[in-house]
């Protein structure tokens, strides 16, 4: 939609500057207008427009190339329109060496003007649809991709930015869909490393001796089914970045075979006798306080130490809902772009219903919220009527502990009834439960239990 654009027009001449915000806003566009270099510069510190009609000769300290430098600085990607009646060669030349995308005379001709808007936001679509398109084939995200104005998230960017290019151990903590891979991703993305490989670990997902092999790979007929050696994910990481998610889960064997390799950079593939010896940045993720974990014997205190170098706590979704529509503005465009929808805009109502949400899934759930309401979507504009299908969790009531079962069917029976609440998720599932995934499905087939 046209109105996805904004357009500033700055100009000392009323009659000029509300003309042709006029012509703009007949056109379908958001138009908005300065009445000198100073103004526009400010409101361009706090929004992004995407087009800058300028006028080259404006009293007040900034003319219009003096304008147009400021707003370049602030926003690279702006296209700049300047705009002046007293048109030579030389101010032409200047303005288009300094940035501007075009150059027109006073009196402006409508007809012209659409033509050219139109022109510069069809190319800036396509090179926003090429961007979406790398991004979901490569999923390379640096922390510029990361959209947040919330205090404590611009803390960790400025973190990330600092320590991108070190190898020291990062330790991500925060609740299930906070965005604990994406942090990792721009670390490794935004480093030394970006042309390197990422690897990601999900470590609650394998049982003991898969994620055994899958760690530090195997060598021929080291076991049953071991026709030929493979490389494991330490490995295929050397030289770039490992990401070992869920870190909370992982066996006290691995505990003590990961701090081996944190210590030393050095490994033996399983079944093997030769040492392989790696360069590979490690991060680290977990929902689980693991300082605690420490305290009850459950984790390692010097595995502990090893990743906890620098330590970033990402907050819920809950505490930072500032960032929500900004959160939403970006996936509202990304998902109606690959679902081939000419939508791009949400209604207060609906924006309000969100705001008010508590999100126990986080910006996952914030996401997924959004691609429903948008597939399921038949007009232009996200309402209310879109995101009935979110109901905020009821308080708990009180259980009353079954005396008549035993052990065994309790469980059954408390599996079930949490796999069903959460509509199958098994992460999720497990983390409620307190117990890894590979536990989870030995359970679901132990007791031949049903997945919604």
């Amino acid at each position: 939609m046209k109105t996805h654009w904004q357009i500033m027009v700055v100009d000392d001449e009323e009659i000029m500057r509300e003309s042709l915000a006029a012509w703009l806003r007949e056109d379908g566009y958001h138009v908005e207008t300065a009445v000198s270099g100073r103004q526009a510069i400010e409101r361009a510190r706090r929004q992004n427009f995407a087009i800058y009609f300028i006028d080259l000769k404006m009293p007040g300290g900034y003319d219009g190339i003096e304008t147009m430098m400021e707003i370049k600085k602030l926003h690279p990607d702006a296209s700049v329109i300047i705009i002046t009646a007293y048109a030579t060669v030389d101010t032409a030349i200047t303005a288009m060496k300094e940035g501007a995308q075009e150059y027109i005379v006073k009196p402006c001709n409508p007809e012209e003007i659409s033509m050219l808007v139109s022109r510069i936001i069809k190319v800036k679509n396509l090179q926003r649809e090429n961007m979406i398109l790398r991004k979901k084939l490569t999923r390379n995200y640096s922390f510029r991709d990361i959209i947040s104005k919330n205090a404590r998230i611009l803390e960790i960017l400025d973190l990330v930015r600092e320590v991108a290019g070190l190898r020291s151990t990062v330790l991500i903590q925060g609740e299930s869909g906070t965005g604990k891979e994406l942090i990792a991703r721009a670390l490794h993305y935004s480093g030394d490393r970006a042309r390197k490989s990422f690897v990601c670990v999900s470590c609650a997902a394998l049982t003991e001796s898969l994620l055994e092999s899958e760690l530090f790979g195997y060598e021929k007929g080291s076991f049953t089914g071991a026709t030929a050696q493979k490389k494991g994910k330490f490995e295929l990481a050397d030289g770039g970045t490992i990401f070992l998610d869920e870190i909370g889960d992982i066996s006290s064997k691995l505990q003590m075979d990961l701090l081996r390799v944190l210590q030393e950079r050095k490994f033996y593939r399983v079944g093997g006798t030769e040492e392989v010896e790696v360069d590979v940045r490690v991060i680290a993720a977990t929902n689980l306080n693991l300082r605690k974990a420490v305290q009850e014997g459950k984790f390692r205190d010097d595995l502990f130490y090893r990743l906890n170098v620098i330590h970033i706590p990402l907050p819920p979704l809950r505490e930072r809902k500032e960032d929500i529509p900004l959160l939403v503005e970006g996936f509202i465009e990304r998902i109606a772009h690959e679902q081939g929808k000419e939508l791009r805009e949400i209604s207060e109502g609906a924006l309000e219903i969100l705001m008010n949400y508590d999100w126990p899934g986080n910006v996952r759930e914030l996401e997924n919220a959004v691609e429903r309401a948008v597939v399921t979507c038949k007009t232009p504009l996200l309402t209310e009527s879109n995101f009935s299908f979110l109901h905020q969790p009821a308080e708990p009531r009180e259980w009353a502990i079954p005396t008549h079962l035993t052990l065994e069917e309790a469980e059954k029976k408390i599996i079930q009834a949490t796999l069903q609440r959460l509509e199958g998720n098994i992460k999720e599932t497990a983390q409620v439960l307190g117990i890894d995934r590979s536990t989870l499905y030995e359970k679901i087939k132990k007791y031949n239990l049903s997945r919604p």
